[in-house]
């Protein structure tokens, strides 16, 4: 059993953002960048496999904020392989783009189930596993909780979640690429001593992102290009090279204020009574 596990860096919620100078982008500066959490618990179901069926688990990652942390802490929970891919991703690369990249180099790779989380916390696109599937020609299955392969490791039984609850199997022939929401267990620890461990004696190999603006960006049999404000180029991608480009970014207004109401439960509730009726909220 191959399985593949793409990770993705984003921003750690507990810093604060900021934007930079562009309004375009955020400031990098004192910015700290983990592990996805879905793609946390994606590399977790991949170990799950592994354990119970054996194979290998590679971990692939674009090369930014931080990586090679991520990348040896894969290694150290049980991961097999890890690499890094080396490109100008300071600014981000959008999920198209970063599907066609990672199709370019998995490609060449034996895979039986690609992982990927089902979207990352710093944009909520939940798109890239989809894109990737569709480049590569492969059934995709998204919002996975739970995943049972048959005796000759062929066909997975993959769990989908639903609005409300609502839980589906889907019978899927492999290879196959899912968007993972939870593995069957929350990712499991690793202490430090093993991480520095595998700083020590592991290997993050590093990969050069193809040029995807020289390939045919669209799948076979998509040809339209689609309105979305921006110029492309024959081969499907923007002309500035670097997927979607980001027109404005910026902070939510802040308005309104807070009422600390005092006094006792009578009073309290009287105020709060007051409050509604005033927004017409109740009568």
């Amino acid at each position: 059993m191959n399985i593949i596990v793409l990770l993705k860096q984003v921003p750690d919620l507990v810093e604060e953002l900021e934007v930079d100078e562009s309004g375009t982008a955020l400031d990098r500066s004192w910015l700290r960048f983990i592990l996805n959490e879905f793609d946390d618990h994606a590399l977790e179901q991949a170990l799950l496999l592994k354990e119970q069926h054996g194979g290998q688990v590679k971990v692939l990652a674009l090369d930014r904020g931080d990586v090679d942390d991520t990348l040896f802490t894969a290694l150290a929970k049980g991961a097999d392989w890890a690499a890094k891919i080396t490109g100008d991703f300071d600014q981000g690369v959008d999920s198209h783009t970063a599907a066609r990249i990672f199709q370019t180099i998995i490609a060449d790779m034996p895979h039986d189930l690609i992982l990927t989380g089902v979207q990352a916390i710093d944009d909520l696109d939940g798109q890239t596993g989809a894109i990737l599937a569709t480049y590569l020609g492969l059934p995709y299955v998204g919002v996975v909780s739970g995943i049972r392969l048959d005796d000759s490791e062929r066909v997975a039984t993959v769990t989908k979640e639903y609005p409300g609850g609502v839980l589906a199997e889907f019978s899927v022939k492999l290879p196959a690429v899912l968007g993972i929401q939870a593995a069957a267990q929350p990712p499991r620890y690793v202490p430090v001593a093993r991480i520095r461990q595998a700083m020590k004696t592991a290997q993050i190999e590093e990969i050069a992102a193809p040029d995807v603006l020289a390939m045919n960006w669209m799948p076979q049999g998509l040809s339209a290009q689609p309105d979305v404000g921006v110029t492309l180029q024959d081969g499907g991608l923007p002309v500035e090279g670097r997927g979607l480009p980001v027109r404005r970014m910026f902070k939510p207004e802040v308005a309104g204020h807070a009422e600390i109401i005092s006094g006792s439960l009578e009073e309290a509730v009287s105020r709060i009574i007051d409050i509604l009726s005033e927004k017409g909220l109740v009568r």
